[in-house]
């Protein structure tokens, strides 16, 4: 049985499509040891540890770019963990000896794989976003196979690299693909009418404007006497803010059964599924589920990611008809009502958006990504 190491971190957006793969390849290959490698006190440790995988770590940190007193002593930090981190991947690798290495993104992927290729083992990558990373740019001459979610991912490489690049979609939760629900049955799990139900969230951290624009666009629902399901998830960031917001307006949660207010969504494929509309970011995360389940969206890219990927993955969705792109510096409360009202008003829009997300969706991710393991291992 093989050996594999994982690797990728910063944020949950490159670890869980690691624990994804790992998933997959121990469908098809029971017996498969796992070695996860990441930083010291990164969010990538908890989520191996949940999964039961065992960890190592090696210390790496970004570059800033932005020249700061404080930047420059982060940098030479990041410049002394850099020269060390190739001797502390080759001890890693020659202690475990994979068969092979995933990377999946995050500065923590780059020691570990670039040794395991300097070493002759075999290496495999994952591009989660439309625009490549730099991790993933710099990997990408030395990796034996580049697995991209979306095609246009591919323009960003060299002409010679690009011809080991595979698109397999990117691995989505087993909720979005095994007991679905009808969109009823979602809608009755979560206690809603079958009236219109719209879904946002700014992610796990919260996204100060979506959550600003949302709670006047509730407000607007209440003011028009419009009948609307609106579920919302304010993350850790609007904690205490955005229900204070709804009682300035006059909205009390008690009374107002159709409007489901969380800090964290514990359940989204339900949500999902129960929406006719999805406001969200553009991690692309998110946006492969909103295709798994076919419901239209307005994307509200977040400006603060790098290489502002999060608009070139939006870009994928609205340049299909799927989704309305509104970007951050753009977006006020009644473009986001007007916007929201003109769906409403349009249900045959609002069915097109969903349907061509749905042509969008890779149905086949797993049997794809496992085709790639099977390949390089030979």
């Amino acid at each position: 049985m093989p050996r594999v190491i994982l690797s990728g971190g910063g944020t949950a957006g490159h670890v869980n499509p690691a624990l994804a793969i790992g998933e997959i390849i121990k469908e098809a290959y029971p017996g498969t040891e796992f070695l996860y490698v990441g930083t010291p006190d990164g969010i990538e440790r908890r989520l191996a540890a949940e999964a039961k995988i065992a960890y190592e770590d090696i210390r790496v940190a970004g570059f800033q770019r932005k020249l700061t007193l404080k930047n420059i002593k982060r940098n030479i930090t990041a410049a002394d963990y850099l020269i060390h981190s190739g001797k502390r991947a080759k001890e890693i690798i020659e202690s475990f000896k994979p068969d092979l290495v995933i990377g999946t993104g995050g500065y923590v992927s780059e020691p570990i794989v670039h040794k395991a290729a300097a070493m002759g083992i075999r290496t495999v990558i994952h591009e989660q976003n439309a625009f490549p990373g730099v991790t993933t740019k710099l990997l990408s001459k030395k990796a034996d196979r580049i697995m991209l979610t979306v095609g246009e991912a591919a323009s960003a490489f060299r002409p010679r690299d690009r011809q080991r690049c595979v698109i397999t979609g990117l691995p989505v939760r087993s909720g979005f693909v095994r007991d679905r629900l009808t969109k009823e049955e979602a809608r009755k799990r979560l206690g809603l009418s079958e009236k219109i139900c719209i879904l946002s969230t700014g992610g796990t951290l919260g996204a100060g404007r979506i959550n600003e624009t949302v709670s006047d666009l509730i407000a607007w629902y209440k003011e028009s006497g419009l009948k609307v399901n609106h579920i919302h998830s304010y993350g850790k960031n609007g904690r205490g803010s955005f229900v204070a917001s709804l009682k300035a307006k006059g909205i009390e949660l008690k009374d107002h059964p159709e409007l489901i207010v969380r800090e964290f969504i514990d359940d989204m494929p339900t949500c999902m599924e129960a929406a006719d509309l999805i406001i969200s970011r553009c991690g692309a995360g998110a946006l492969t589920e909103i295709q798994a389940v076919g419901c239209g969206s307005v994307l509200i890219p977040s400006p603060i990611v790098a290489e502002n990927h999060q608009y070139y993955n939006g870009r994928v969705l609205s340049d299909a008809g799927a989704a309305i792109l509104i970007e951050q510096k753009e977006l006020t409360s009644s473009l986001l009502i007007n916007t929201v009202s003109e769906l409403i008003n349009d249900p045959a829009r609002l069915r097109e958006l969903g349907e061509n997300a749905s042509r969008l969706y890779i149905k086949d991710t797993p049997e794809r990504i496992l085709g790639v393991i099977k390949e390089v291992l030979g």
